[in-house]
């Protein structure tokens, strides 16, 4: 298979996953979920509760869209749902502190001319749902509502765009959706922008443009999140070459253990490391599960889909603090975005698992909270510093 048709192929399974996660009820067909140990999973949730667990990356929102255009009386996320990955009494079981809701828009709008648009009625879509379960959710801007909101026992909601074509390469656009509260953009996502190359597309920039570097410049000013998931490794580079400010992978793994172009390779964790920022955990069996990864790199899909668990996940969370160090791991499920789970971690529910998972492997309560949330709430705070600066008219700020 050429390079070209390998390239468009693996495009197309980041959008069949997204569209089939509704349908897919977490796990693979047949898997029973896993149970940790009774004595961790207790102490996992006391750590959970005392923590603000934060996950970089939830694709509900446009979920809802595909299944119900939106209306959440027929997708009324109150009740425990017997599909998809996400609904409040799992959100609650979980622990989860703090969510970014994705206002993901497929590529294919932006070709089309509606990207704008249809972006802004996602963001609306996550008004919409934090004004209806207002006893559950609240808005989040800033590190400080992230504490406050969680302190208060509701979860507090970011928004990320994914896609820098959601912009239509207009900084005024990016401007306005951090007026609305979006605190990062992931710069491409299956297909290359004009000014940022994708890792699933022929390269044609050699990483960011001129344009490009001056979106990162624009997001560091406002204290929106640099988030490189889904750009090829030479934009990684060159976004950590240019960005003043700490970025963020927000639902990404690690290249050295599964060798896929959407994991991150050790070259660039060092440059995360240096910079400040976080590489966010995806759990997408197809990107942390070796095999898996080896194939879907040759433009193959994985078929049967590898037997993957909570220790596969496990082994990219070690593998990210032995070559980045602690502070530089996080959480970025892509929970109702993608179409199979690890068992173990079939839900929102599951994610007391995870931590029991890291005490079974070493890890202390200190650095479970880093890994949870407390690592991406020190980017945003450090994000949010530098913006001051460079607001204020400072030109040596560095991360």
């Amino acid at each position: 298979m050429s390079k070209r048709v390998s390239l468009a192929f693996v495009s197309l399974t980041f959008v069949v996953a997204v569209l089939a996660s509704a349908l897919v009820a977490g796990r693979r067909d047949g898997a029973e979920p896993m149970v940790a140990d009774p004595a961790l999973l207790a102490k996992a949730r006391r750590i959970l509760d005392d923590a603000i667990l934060i996950d970089g990356h939830n694709d509900l929102p446009w979920t809802i869209r595909e299944h119900t255009n939106g209306d959440f009386d027929r997708y009324d996320i109150r009740k425990r749902l017997r599909f998809g990955h996400t609904d409040i009494p799992r959100l609650r079981d979980g622990r989860v502190k703090a969510q970014f809701w994705s206002v993901f828009v497929p590529v294919r709008y932006a070709e089309q001319g509606t990207a704008v648009r249809t972006t802004l009625e996602q963001i609306d879509l996550v008004y919409r749902m934090i004004r209806r379960y207002s006893d559950t959710f609240e808005l989040a801007r800033s590190a400080a509502d992230v504490r406050r909101i969680a302190a208060a026992g509701k979860i507090a909601s970011l928004i990320g765009v994914e896609g820098g074509h959601s912009i239509d390469n207009s900084l005024g656009v990016l401007r306005m959706y951090y007026e609305l509260g979006a605190r990062y953009m992931t710069l491409t996502h299956s297909k290359n922008t004009d000014w940022a190359d994708s890792c699933t597309d022929k390269p044609e920039h050699g990483g960011l443009t001129e344009f490009g570097v001056q979106v990162v410049h624009e997001m560091n000013r406002l204290g929106m999140l640099v988030d490189i998931s889904h750009v090829s490794h030479d934009t990684m580079r060159h976004v950590l070459r240019v960005t003043k400010a700490p970025v963020i992978a927000s639902h990404s793994s690690a290249y050295g253990v599964a060798p896929f172009a959407r994991n991150v390779p050790d070259d660039v964790l060092r440059m995360i490391r240096d910079n400040g920022g976080v590489v966010m955990v995806n759990f997408f069996p197809f990107f942390v599960h070796p095999e898996a990864a080896r194939t879907l790199a040759q433009g193959k899909r994985p078929d049967p889909v590898p037997q993957t668990t909570i220790e596969h996940v496990l082994d990219h969370i070690d593998h990210i603090v032995r070559v980045a160090g602690i502070e530089h791991v996080g959480l970025g499920s892509d929970y109702d975005g993608i179409p199979y789970t690890p068992q173990g971690l079939e839900d929102v529910s599951t994610f007391p698992n995870l931590v029991a998972g890291l005490l079974r492997r070493g890890y202390d309560e200190r650095a479970i909270k880093l890994i949870v949330g407390g690592n991406v709430l020190r980017v945003l705070e450090e994000a949010e510093r530098i913006a001051t600066k460079l607001q204020a008219g400072e030109t040596t700020v560095a991360p």
